[in-house]
């Protein structure tokens, strides 16, 4: 990192001589799994798996000390679920209930 990045001035960012930090861990690792469906088509599914991670960080460096709150979520499976092809397909989506039972007869 460079000292004019420090400043908060855009135009002395990435300026100056470099600068060491450090970043080290707060707390804990907070990690939780979230599964997601979603419609793929007449027939398909697609399934997802994700890792959330949260952590709280510390950023150190000769002037000041930052903690930060980082959360990012990675894919960690991907499936396509297929299903029975049907031999007949409706698209009754924004249709009134007596109007879909005029189209199917």
């Amino acid at each position: 990192m460079h000292s004019g990045s420090f400043t908060g001035i855009k135009l002395l960012s990435g300026r100056g001589p470099g600068i060491k930090i450090r970043i080290s861990s707060v707390g804990n690792v907070e990690t939780d799994l979230r599964s997601e469906f979603t419609e793929q088509g007449i027939n398909q599914t697609l399934h997802r798996i994700y890792l959330q991670v949260k952590c709280q960080v510390s950023i150190l460096t000769p002037f000041k000390d930052i903690t930060k709150d980082i959360s990012n979520q990675v894919l960690i499976m991907e499936n396509v679920i297929m299903g029975k092809v049907p031999d007949t397909y409706y698209n009754i989506e924004g249709m009134n209930t007596n109007d879909v039972l005029e189209f199917v007869e």
